[in-house]
């Protein structure tokens, strides 16, 4: 019996491994909003990121907690432009935090007299949570922020917003019941489908998905009580029924700008597509600001 003993640990071991690389999150993190990611994509624009991250840390803000729908506590800023102004929910990327990917999508949004409800993701900042789920329970987080924001401001329009893993997350909210004030989704460099990013990532590290991905979705399933295969930005971006615009760097390396193609062909609400030549990953406003002003100002015209 102790040889079947040591092979149970050792699967349960892999299955460990394998949901802890792409989805736990230590209760014990302290995200710094100043770490720029590794790269030469990133590294030529870092003074840029950090001035924009820093202006956006000296704005005062409102702490604002809410629960979701299975007891999470979540976080985020309620920056406050002028009253009765339009709200857009924004909800950053995968390890990401709120005031570094929306450095550059909180100023615009600021210069349109926009207020902002910027979220800590679960699993992320002050929000609760350890595991991070790929927008599976997140696109539920985004309607109940969506919620209280239709509840705390009533009659004003809301938008959806989000970077990266926040995008997918926005896109995938599409198919729920969202409030009425709800008006358009705006997602910038999202992924199709949280298997398919995580199988690219394995391709991109040399590791076949065919063999990892297995013990990822069971390790999902068993650690964090989730279903990577429960819904995509794909098929939920089909039951859209408010204008979309989607944003996607032509030079991202880690999102393929063919997902951003693949959504917007497959949504039937009124859409926009923008793709921004040689930026990468989430940073198409720090490439060109002004033709990403222009694609924000021409989907608020949609509304």
């Amino acid at each position: 019996m102790m040889w079947f003993t040591g092979i149970a640990a050792a699967v349960l071991t892999l299955l460990w491994i394998a949901y802890a690389i792409p989805f736990w999150s230590p209760p014990w993190r302290h995200e710094d909003i100043y770490d720029i990611p590794a790269g030469e994509q990133y590294q030529k624009d870092r003074d840029t990121m950090t001035a924009l991250i820093r202006e956006m840390d000296a704005i005062p803000y409102e702490e604002v907690y809410i629960t979701s729908y299975d007891g999470t506590r979540l976080f985020g800023r309620y920056y406050h432009v002028k009253n009765g102004a339009p709200i857009q929910i924004q909800l950053h990327g995968w390890r990401g935090t709120a005031i570094r990917d929306f450095c550059g999508g909180n100023k615009l949004a600021r210069e349109m007299g926009l207020n902002t409800l910027v979220a800590d993701q679960r699993a992320h900042g002050k929000s609760g949570g350890s595991t991070i789920t790929f927008g599976i329970k997140e696109r539920q987080d985004c309607l109940c922020w969506a919620r209280y924001a239709a509840a705390r401001f009533p009659g004003v329009p809301i938008t959806l917003a989000g970077v990266s893993m926040g995008a997918a997350t926005v896109l995938m909210a599409a198919g729920l019941d969202l409030p009425e004030a709800v008006v358009g989704i705006l997602a910038d460099s999202p992924y199709s489908s949280p298997a398919e990013i995580i199988k690219k990532v394995c391709r991109d590290d040399h590791v076949p998905p065919a063999v990892l991905f297995p013990f990822i979705a069971a390790g999902a399933r068993l650690f964090g009580r989730f279903d990577i295969h429960e819904t995509t930005a794909l098929a939920e971006i089909r039951k859209a029924k408010v204008p979309v615009l989607i944003i996607h760097g032509e030079d991202d390396r880690f999102v393929p700008c063919d997902m951003s193609r693949a959504l917007y062909g497959a949504c039937p609400a009124p859409k926009l597509l923008y793709t921004f030549p040689g930026a990468g990953h989430g940073i198409s406003y720090i490439a060109d600001r002004d033709r990403y002003e222009q694609a924000v100002r021409a989907f608020m015209a949609l509304l």
